[in-house]
């Protein structure tokens, strides 16, 4: 790690302006609620060193052009602990931001809750997680940037409690602190590079790019990128075919077709048809999923979500981040697209131990439950439940090179004990063409090339 930087220059070197929050000084007896011996004159050292008055400073910013309320922790004073006084002020900053509709951004370097308050002290993050509750149901997003280091009830609750999180590269991250781990610990483990490969953490970003990062991720989830606050948003168009335009004259060519090394992926269709993308990773759960790309972009001057399968068997973290995304999607109000390309689930030994079924019951859920209008485009294998879990009941388009099955032929030829050479009939009989899942009331229909504007 690089010199560890204080909160009001971290605050001025993203900003274009930002008004501290008014302060209500929290009245306390000497030496706090639990008179712990000199602790008054730790406070007083810690307002000359830093020249902040609490370990936590908060006030309406405007990053890259978006206002927002901004957090940011002071580790220098006292370890940027968590005490009353800090509680009373997290919660002044959501209080502000669910009054302005505000997004809000914690930047955090803090070591827990200050001992020298005991439980008052402890208390705060059932306060502070209160706060959060009550901004996250008013349809605000939170973002996090994990400091140097992030550990206790700060990670515990404005960290990991926020919709996206990103860290400094090398911050510790962890519930545990350096000093109460275990003696054989790995230092690797605590580090925000191992969080994100767990699918903690979204992104690791350095310093220098958080202006930058920081103003893409607000301008696409704070109001601006919204058709109209809290109001039904219009469907996103299902994008054009980008690969062959020719319908299957079979069903085993369409199955040929969607499974051809040239055809286009989910990355050609989104770049085509969004843009200023930023992405969630992992499902916080402890999984990350390359096959599922999931975030937000830009369709015609608003911001839309998105799921995309890449044309692998998605695992259990896959669907769960999936679930994840079209939750904080339906949340923030924005419409959401979903790309289906999976020769199936992932069945494996090891996706049935991390819970295969229970993940795809939640991503299934997740749809059902939407309140966004959601547009699903097969691009590629629509391979059975593992597919389907993620198509729009009502608006799922298909490309001219994909099919959608109930099951693959190979594995109908393998239930009905059927010899391999039989495996191209069953795909005609199972009706999987785009133009078959059209007559079916499947799909709404077969895009084109001609869709493109």
């Amino acid at each position: 790690m690089s010199r560890r930087t204080g909160a009001r220059e971290l605050v001025g070197s993203l900003t274009e302006q930002f008004t501290e929050l008014p302060v209500d000084h929290l009245p306390q007896s000497a030496d706090g609620p639990l008179g712990w011996p000199g602790y008054d004159a730790a406070r007083a050292r810690a307002a000359e060193r830093t020249g902040e008055s609490e370990s936590v400073l908060c006030g309406v910013a405007t990053v890259g052009g978006v206002r927002t309320v901004l957090i940011a922790f002071e580790f220098g004073w006292l370890g940027g602990s968590l005490g009353e006084r800090t509680g009373q002020r997290l919660a002044a900053a959501h209080r502000a931001a669910r009054a302005e509709r505000l997004p809000l951004v914690s930047l955090i370097a803090t070591g827990g809750s200050r001992m020298q308050e005991g439980m008052r002290a402890l208390g705060q993050l059932q306060l502070v997680a209160a706060e959060s509750a009550r901004t996250r149901a008013a349809g605000l997003a939170q973002l996090a940037v994990l400091r140097e280091p992030a550990t206790g009830g700060g990670w515990a609750t404005l960290g990991a409690g926020s919709d996206v999180t990103l860290a400094l590269p090398g911050a510790q991250v962890a519930f545990a602190g350096s000093r109460v781990r275990p003696a054989d610990a790995d230092p690797l483990a605590y580090l925000a590079e191992s969080r994100h490969l767990a699918g903690q953490l979204d992104r690791i970003v350095p310093q220098e790019e958080l202006p930058d990062v920081l103003g893409r991720w607000l301008s696409l989830l704070g109001p601006a990128g919204r058709d109209r606050a809290l109001t039904e948003p219009a469907p996103v168009p299902p994008p054009a075919a980008l690969g062959g335009q020719a319908l299957p004259a079979d069903g085993w060519q369409a199955v040929a077709g969607a499974r051809a090394a040239h055809r286009p992926r989910a990355e050609a269709y989104l770049d085509a048809h969004l843009t200023d993308r930023v992405e969630i990773s992992g499902d916080r759960s402890g999984g990350v999923d390359p096959g599922m790309r999931c975030g937000f972009g830009r369709h015609d001057g608003r911001t839309v979500a998105y799921a995309a399968q890449c044309g692998t068997a998605n695992t259990p973290a896959g669907f769960r981040t999936a679930a994840r995304l079209l939750r904080l999607a339906d949340r923030l109000r924005l419409p959401v697209l979903t790309l289906v390309d999976t020769p199936g689930a992932a069945n494996d030994a090891e996706a049935e131990r991390l819970g295969a079924g229970a993940a795809i019951a939640d991503c299934f859920a997740a749809v059902a439950e939407a309140s966004v209008p959601l547009t699903t485009l097969v691009v590629g294998e629509g391979g059975s439940g593992g597919a389907l879990a993620l198509a729009a009941p009502g608006n799922t388009w298909v490309t001219p090179d994909s099919y959608f099955s109930v099951i693959a032929p190979e594995s109908a030829a393998a239930i009905l004990k059927l010899p391999p050479q039989e495996v191209p009939g069953l795909a005609d009989r199972l009706r999987l063409r785009p133009q078959d899942l059209v007559e079916l009331g499947v799909a709404r229909g077969v895009v084109s090339a001609a869709n493109r504007r």
